[in-house]
């Protein structure tokens, strides 16, 4: 059940990816991400309202919020800020780099993640499974070679860095989550941390870009931004139901979810019309085969 919801959840995040590269696209990157920010958490505030105070209406279902302690508030907290600090290195990348280059980086995240889990939850993964993580790598280094006969050195470009920085960053958030999975409800977690990061997200807009709105590039409105923030609750409500779930593998679940390359490399060659997609396709298919390891390793 675990590994069919982790690929629900990869099929979503690539619509996510689709909708955010249409929302940056000439647009200012810190309203987009507040925007994002403050409709993912209005999703859920009925659900953390309802819990509260009609509380027979949703307890025993998937939609409820249980009480909660300062501790754990905490925990959520700090998954808030590791969370928009990927996001905020990701989407300045996203906004400047092709999303047929964009995608696949992020589908080496994984190789950190199995990496983390190894070490902290003791994973250990088959030869299928080890062959997956090994086709992983070397398409990212195909890749770095495709951004070449673009003129993006992977090497001294900084919006290669940002997604790298990003990477790494939903690495730790990955970690932390079958973290948190081990001892909080997941509907907890979704609910008050998208709540969180509206309220971090309000003071960073307001200190950093609305002094200099008319100094950058300014802020266009698109309903581009409403499917970033539905595609994104779905893809988390099924990644966290996978990670409770008994059994389930971070490492695993984590590399399954980068398969939404797929359907953010097929919009970036068909409507986005970006370049050397051969040579990308080549990358691609590297990662499509190492997702079908995975899942014959599982």
């Amino acid at each position: 059940m675990w590994l069919l919801l982790a690929f629900l959840s990869a099929a979503l995040l690539g619509f996510y990816d689709v909708f955010k590269k249409m929302a940056l696209r000439d647009n200012a990157v810190l309203p987009v991400l507040f925007c994002n920010t403050l409709l993912c958490s209005l999703v859920f505030v009925p659900f953390i309202v309802m819990s509260a105070v009609w509380p027979q209406s949703v307890q025993g279902t998937l939609v409820w919020v249980p009480a909660a302690g300062w501790r754990e508030h905490g925990l959520i907290v700090l998954k808030a800020f590791i969370v928009l600090s990927s996001w905020v290195a990701g989407y300045f990348g996203m906004k400047h780099l092709p999303l047929t280059i964009v995608g696949p980086i992020n589908a080496t995240r994984p190789v950190m993640v199995l990496v983390g889990a190894l070490l902290l939850f003791g994973e250990r993964l088959n030869a299928w499974q080890w062959a997956g993580v090994t086709l992983a790598v070397v398409s990212f280094f195909l890749l770095s070679r495709s951004g070449r006969r673009e003129g993006i050195d992977f090497r001294h470009n900084r919006w290669i860095g940002c997604i790298v920085l990003a990477a790494v960053l939903g690495a730790a958030s990955g970690l932390y989550d079958k973290y948190l999975m081990s001892s909080l409800p997941p509907m907890l977690v979704q609910s008050w941390y998208n709540l969180y990061q509206a309220c971090i997200m309000g003071p960073v807009l307001l200190l950093l870009w609305w002094p200099r709105r008319r100094q950058g590039t300014p802020f266009r409105w698109r309903w581009a931004i409403v499917g970033i923030s539905l595609f994104l609750c779905a893809a988390d409500f099924a990644y966290f139901y996978a990670l409770s779930q008994d059994g389930a593998m971070i490492s695993i679940v984590s590399m399954v979810r980068r398969g939404s390359v797929v359907v953010s490399f097929l919009f970036g060659a068909l409507v986005f019309r970006e370049k050397n997609l051969r040579a990308k396709a080549v990358d691609l298919a590297l990662v499509l085969l190492g997702m079908l390891c995975l899942y014959l390793g599982s």
